[in-house]
């Protein structure tokens, strides 16, 4: 099977899907592997290391597509202005495509991919199961997003992380609050704390209170009996008074804190809105918010994706896709889960569509010309 790896062309993005240790396993496993030239350059892997793995290097867009039964890319699909076309129109009918799609945010691709007969898979789609955690793409990508975001929280703030006894007297450590303790959040936790800063944490999920605990961080709840997490390990939406609760909490303790990072997401939904401006109004001047649901339209009020911003005084952060900022490692987490998920249904020389196995059930979103996920069926029929 012929399996090939396009360089990524969304403005900013640096990872690759693949790199050298993952083509070592697949050439094994009978996988031809072909790679477009400089792919992964941004991402530390040169050309010459993919043929030393076994791959062979491809300068031409056009001519890599036509060789690919199976496409491996980071990001979805998009207009390849380069060659005047767009990714999927490059790709031969029937073939099988791996990405992180976001499927409900880009149902034109998904539209072009049904068109094309596209098999394709969204790695962002992959159950949090047992079975599936080698190829949970969300949790490898949230942990260079997680550990990302304290670093530019900390290079925006005007103080020390750590506590600091000096000749001028002993410094105070800031103080970093954390909102949404998924992955994202419990790694930038353990990075604020090996920095040195005083971490609280609030997640909706009680059941993560021991976890940021262990990382030597307090947790700050909410009196009220109600939880919200799904029997999948995500948030839900919770009940008005549960709300009014959470943001008398939110305001106490982004007023205290010197950054703020937020990471609450509700899977297949807008980022909700935590942070208002009257909150960021009461913060400290100097304080900084650096939100990672801005992709989603934020959880800070006055977020402006993609950008930083000052408001009241206050640095609000917006970056988007900040493992891209991380590539080297990003690429390789990434590529270690595309490498599980395709090895554990590749078997003769091919791969293996079990339409009933769990993991295929929930990553497919199109085959055959048809869109078989339902969650992005659903959201074609309302659009």
């Amino acid at each position: 099977m012929k399996l090939v790896v396009p360089k990524e062309i969304v403005a900013g993005e640096r990872r690759v899907a693949v790199v050298p240790e993952s083509v070592k396993k697949l050439t094994k496993a009978g996988v031809q592997v072909f790679v477009q030239e400089d792919a992964g350059l941004a991402a530390g892997v040169r050309d010459v290391d993919y043929a030393d793995a076994g791959a062979e290097i491809i300068p031409d867009a056009k001519d890599l597509y036509a060789r690919g039964e199976l496409i491996l890319k980071v990001e979805p699909p998009t207009q390849n202005e380069a060659v005047g076309a767009h990714e999927v129109e490059l790709m031969p009918p029937g073939a099988i495509l791996v990405a992180t799609l976001q499927s409900l945010r880009n149902l034109d691709t998904v539209r072009r991919l049904t068109a094309r007969k596209v098999t394709a898979f969204s790695m962002n789609m992959i159950p949090r199961t047992t079975r599936a955690q080698t190829m949970d793409v969300l949790s490898s990508q949230a942990t260079a997003a997680g550990y990302k975001a304290v670093l530019l929280g900390a290079a925006a703030s005007g103080k020390f992380f750590p506590m600091l006894t000096t000749a001028a007297g002993t410094i105070r450590p800031a103080r970093v609050f954390v909102i949404g303790a998924g992955v994202a959040g419990l790694q930038a936790i353990a990075t604020a704390r090996r920095l040195g800063a005083v971490v609280e944490a609030f997640d909706v999920r009680r059941a993560v209170k021991e976890q940021v605990q262990s990382l030597g961080a307090t947790f700050v709840e909410i009196d009220i009996d109600e939880d919200a997490e799904t029997a999948g390990g995500y948030a839900k939406e919770v009940s008005a008074e549960y709300l009014a609760k959470e943001e008398k909490l939110l305001h106490e303790r982004c007023r205290a804190s010197d950054v703020v990072i937020t990471t609450a997401q509700v899977f297949g939904k807008s980022a909700p809105r935590l942070i208002s401006e009257d909150m960021v109004r009461h913060m400290s001047p100097g304080s900084v918010i650096v939100d990672l649901a801005a992709e989603g339209g934020g959880n800070c009020a006055l977020t402006e994706p993609g950008k930083t911003v000052g408001k009241h005084g206050v640095t609000i952060i917006g970056e988007l896709n900040l493992p891209a900022t991380m590539p080297i490692h990003a690429s390789q987490m990434y590529s270690r889960n595309v490498t599980a998920f395709l090895l554990e249904f590749f078997k003769d020389g091919k791969f293996n569509l079990r339409l009933e196995d769990d993991i295929i059930k929930a990553a497919l979103i199109t085959h055959e010309g048809q869109v078989v996920n339902e969650m992005v069926r659903k959201a074609l029929s309302a659009g």
